[in-house]
């Protein structure tokens, strides 16, 4: 999936693309034509830059209720001739999350479109656990048909339909219909289930890692032979390590974080550094200009496992460095460090901003880091990635830190996170709020009454509106 297009963060797609609060708030102000326009393109151009962990669907149900829109959009959309053609789940995966969602509001069209979809649509798994979270018995009976109609019953049929019925998010479509009494069905779902659980077992008989009794040795070797491959296991052959190492063992691994073969000397890397032993330290500074990528990737990320003083201590000084160590460092010090590091963090936040805009991957740690250490004169910054950022959970981040560092947080930002994309961050605002805003004090009653808010949102909300709370 190539990354979206993201409208400038002062217009109302800019906000709903975002997901931000105000982009609901704008929209329920602005035309109702130009706001469902804005809605059903992001919709159906999902605008996330990582679909997998960043949350709209919720945000974009609840606003479409709000603006009682019609789904004819999602419907065009779910019957491109592309669906069949680009069957990434990223194309499809957010409009059918949002059908779910609507169809636990009541809404029957939305029902109807995931169950049409479920039984035509290239992306037919996702709409069924959908609907398995929400239809009735009858619904998902009547899918049996059309949905093993999609495995022909051959050798390669019965595999196909074994490995769909196993590697589902959700059982209940298919438990049904293996209590179906037609053959074709329920015969064929049972079977299916018993060929899952079979090749599961097999794997399970069949370990391609690590077995008592390794060397050291046999445990660098098969790091190097992934690495081969093109898989790192960087991290699980260091934990084998910790296992079948002893005391004798411990030149033969700093030789290997020294000078090994590439997959040996991450492996010793991550080791030692877990074992906090400070003369990592040194191993990990030269690994960390190695001209092999892996091995400087490696030794970075091993630093920032550690947790013992002496590594707190060596990130004050690399903190100054102007390379990945040096951000490393800072990330380090954000994570671990004290209020004495606090104009460290601060520079490093600012630097990140202006050299690598508001959504550079290290921003995360130097976020969390400004509010942990409550630097105050960060909330500029703060409020910058807050407003600019793409990413749903850096702008949640940002909005965290800017709870513990900017007074004017409970008036301002926090009135806009009540509506955010984001249940962590819809926690934060519930927490914050200045209830003495009419449209707070009228927010907080609806999350509380919203049967799909998280648990975590409405104990957030109950602890502002509750008998012992103030009221509101």
């Amino acid at each position: 999936m190539f990354d979206p297009f993201i409208a400038p963060s002062g217009t109302l797609l800019g906000l709903l693309q975002r997901g931000r609060g105000d982009g609901t708030l704008h929209a329920l102000a602005a035309p109702r034509p130009e706001a469902l326009a804005a809605l059903n393109h992001c919709v159906v151009s999902d605008p996330r830059h990582d679909w997998q962990v960043e949350n709209r669907s919720l945000y974009y149900a609840r606003l479409y209720l709000d603006l009682d829109g019609g789904i004819e959009e999602i419907e065009r959309h779910l019957a491109d001739p592309d669906d069949h053609a680009d069957t990434d789940d990223s194309r499809t995966g957010l409009a059918l999350s949002v059908l779910g969602h609507l169809a636990s509001y009541g809404r029957d069209d939305a029902l109807a479109l995931l169950r049409r979809y479920a039984a035509t649509g290239a992306n037919w798994a996702w709409a069924l656990d959908e609907l398995a979270l929400r239809d009735d018995d009858a619904g998902l009976r009547s899918l049996a048909a059309p949905v093993l109609g999609r495995f022909p019953a051959t050798e390669q049929g019965a595999a196909d339909l074994a490995v769909a019925v196993r590697d589902s998010f959700e059982p209940r479509p298919w438990r049904l219909w293996a209590d179906d009494p037609r053959d074709e069905v329920g015969a064929r779902v049972r079977a299916a289930t018993e060929q899952g659980s079979f090749d599961r077992w097999q794997r399970q008989m069949r370990p391609g890692g690590p077995r008592p009794g390794w060397s050291v040795q046999a445990v660098f070797d098969w790091a190097q032979q992934a690495l081969e491959r093109g898989s790192e296991l960087h991290v699980p052959a260091a934990r084998c390590l910790s296992a079948v190492a002893g005391p004798d063992d411990l030149h033969l691994i700093v030789e290997a974080a020294d000078s090994g073969p590439e997959g040996a000397r991450c492996a010793a890397l991550h080791y030692l550094a877990e074992a906090g032993d400070p003369t990592v330290l040194d191993l990990i500074e030269a690994a960390a200009i190695s001209p092999a990528r892996t091995v400087a990737d490696a030794a970075i990320a091993a630093f920032e496992r550690m947790t013992c003083d002496a590594a707190v201590e060596r990130a004050r000084r690399w903190a100054r460095r102007p390379d990945a160590l040096g951000s490393s460092a800072a990330g380090v010090l954000a994570c671990r460090g004290t209020a004495q590091d606090a104009p460290q963090v601060l520079g490093a936040l600012r630097e990140a901003v202006r050299g690598d805009g508001p959504d550079a991957p290290r921003l995360w740690t130097l976020v969390d880091g400004a509010g942990r250490l409550g630097i105050a004169c960060a909330a500029p910054v703060l409020r910058h990635v807050y407003r600019e950022t793409s990413s749903s959970h850096l702008r949640g981040r940002a909005a965290r830190a800017l709870a513990a560092t900017d007074p004017s947080f409970a008036t301002g930002f926090a009135v806009e996170c009540l509506w955010d994309c984001e249940e962590t961050t819809r926690e934060v605002a519930a927490l914050h709020a200045e209830t003495g805003d009419i449209r707070v004090a009228e927010r907080l009653r609806r999350l509380a009454a919203d049967p799909a808010e998280e648990a975590e949102v409405q104990t957030a909300v109950r602890s502002r509106i509750g008998p012992d709370a103030p009221a509101v």
